[in-house]
């Protein structure tokens, strides 16, 4: 008697009458069909969705050897039935799409298909994978929904779809998967809101949903999840108010909600329990108060990142985060206009780590600390823009010799530029435009080789002739000394101005204007037009207002 054709079709959806007929042949109604051959069968209709095979790997997967030898399979131990345990196809080239056949599988423990090109949408049928403990579909290009009955695989502790192009809403129902340590579904277009049921995942250590388009609030639910270390939810769509209780996720490692419109308010006294953390972003929300004291306890931090916020007052001491790296503090409403503002700087002078700092966009008033000399080497962002900071930049800032960007724009600095900054021979870009500067441009500073982006010291009062060494910044996009009160010519030892500039090579803006500079008005425009060098390159030429030698 043939095997009823409702039977073959619940083992193999879909299949064509001409294979249906051979599977008759090969099983009865008291004896169903071996389990390699379902195997074996569910393996070539997963071959036959394979429409890009660049390194041939499907080449193997062929009659002349076993199954269990093919490329990517691994089989279980018995003789007798041998049944595929895990498909492993990562990183191999592969395009196509995914056949539902993998569904009948049904001894599989482990599926990776990362870093392919797979497309379409991920079957339905792989909820029928019980056994499945390790799903990896990492950087392909699947689009449509996550299976609502991926709840269904119990057994699921790893689950990483991330950089694909899924849609829709996370489904509640993967609450369920309570043996579960990490999902990530990061970098895809998925909608809607966090399922308050992802906190019933007692067992989960890491969640990466980044990059997506969620909304909704953050659930209080999350908070119950004490196993967590590494929590992400960055560049979505946000709001509500900020749980406190995930403040007390003591094993998290990494806390990353950047890029959200997340609100709620931060008091001195909130306690953050985190003693493992190394990564804590909230940046990019609008979220209000004060800087926790509390966050001095979490000394395993590398990076810290309170930035665009509404967070003003005081900030505390860091002194214990000798491990910091990044300590970024811009766009907020920090400080207090005054003096003292800046005390915080001083409990960083013995972290030995410290990379980029950035204060700008704030408050802070008061002196520039002398304690900023004492920064470690390995500095090489500093960047204080738009504030009330005022005095004197400290001479012993040459000190931080990795420098590579300087940024005080906007502050009512005074005194002249320290020529110690000469001995910052990584630096590539300083901008220091718009504050009270005087003296001369130290010609040290001039001669840094180093400099390629940005030269800007525009609106100060700086005074006397720009030194010759102007023609060592040959990688220089952008010189900008307009509205100073320069004077005298341009260096006449340089020869005519075509020749002067034409070793600065990468210029792209020059401008001199609101000086008292002057030269040959023939030169100058001979030297825009001249057709050899790279002189052409300057597309901003400003030398309005200088003498009257430029345009007599």
């Amino acid at each position: 008697m043939e095997l009823p054709r409702k039977h073959i079709n619940s083992f193999f959806p879909g299949f064509g009458s001409s294979l249906m007929l051979q599977l008759a042949g090969l099983a009865t109604a008291s004896h169903v069909v071996r389990g390699n051959d379902t195997d074996q069968q569910a393996l070539l209709h997963f071959k036959s969705k394979i429409t890009g095979d660049q390194l041939r790997i499907m080449d193997s997967w062929n009659s002349s050897i076993h199954f269990c030898q093919w490329r990517g399979v691994t089989c279980g131990r018995g003789r007798e039935h041998q049944r595929v345990t895990k498909l492993e196809l990562q990183y191999l080239k592969l395009s196509g799409s995914l056949s539902p056949y993998v569904g009948n599988l049904s001894f599989l423990t482990e599926l990776n298909l990362t870093g392919n090109s797979f497309y379409s949408q991920i079957p339905q049928e792989i909820g029928r994978l019980r056994r499945l403990e390790v799903l990896r579909l990492t950087n392909n290009s699947i689009s449509g929904e996550i299976p609502s009955n991926l709840s269904a695989c119990s057994k699921l502790t790893f689950v990483n779809m991330r950089g694909n192009q899924l849609r829709g809403e996370i489904p509640a129902s993967l609450g369920f998967l309570s043996n579960l340590k990490l999902m990530s579904f990061s970098n895809n277009s998925l909608r809607g809101s966090i399922p308050p049921s992802l906190g019933n995942l007692s067992s989960l250590q890491e969640l990466t949903l980044s990059i997506n388009q969620l909304t909704g609030i953050l659930p209080e639910a999350l908070g119950r999840l004490t196993n967590l270390s590494y929590f992400t939810v960055g560049s979505n769509g946000i709001s509500g108010i900020l749980p406190i209780s995930m403040f007390n996720l003591s094993n998290v490692q990494v806390f990353d909600i950047t890029g959200n419109m997340i609100q709620g308010t931060l008091s001195s006294d909130l306690p953050i329990t985190m003693p493992n953390v190394e990564f804590f972003s909230i940046g990019g929300n609008q979220i209000s108060g004060t800087i926790p004291i509390s966050i001095s306890n979490a000394t395993n931090l590398n990076v810290l990142q309170f930035a665009e916020n509404r967070l003003s007052g005081s900030v505390p001491s860091l002194e214990k985060l000798d491990k910091l790296f990044r300590l970024s503090l811009y766009q907020n409403h920090l400080g207090h206009g005054r003096d003292g503002d800046l005390n915080f700087l001083c409990t960083l002078v013995n972290n030995t780590k410290l990379g980029t700092l950035s204060i700008t966009e704030n408050n802070f008033g008061g002196m520039l600390p002398k304690c900023i000399s004492n920064f470690s080497s390995t500095l090489s962002h500093l960047s204080m823009d738009r504030n009330k900071i005022l005095g004197r930049t400290p001479d012993g800032i040459g000190n931080l010799i990795n420098l590579e960007a300087l940024g005080g724009d906007f502050n009512n600095l005074q005194g002249s530029i320290p020529s110690s900054l000469s001995n910052c021979q990584s630096l590539i870009r300083m901008s220091l435009a718009h504050n009270n500067l005087s003296g001369s441009i130290p010609y040290e500073v001039l001669g840094l080789s180093s400099l390629s982006i940005v030269l800007d010291l525009s609106s100060n009062y700086l005074t006397g002739e720009l030194p010759v060494e102007v023609e060592k910044l040959k990688n220089l996009a952008k010189l900008d000394i307009s509205q100073n009160r320069l004077f005298g010519l341009l260096p006449s030892s340089l020869g005519s101005i075509p020749s002067s500039f034409s070793s600065l090579t990468g210029l792209a803006e020059f401008d001199v204007s609101d000086n008292n500079l002057s030269g040959s008005s023939g030169s100058v425009y001979r030297g825009i037009l001249e057709e050899s060098g790279a002189i052409v390159a300057i597309k901003v030429f400003n030398l309005l207002n200088c003498g009257e030698e430029f345009f007599g």
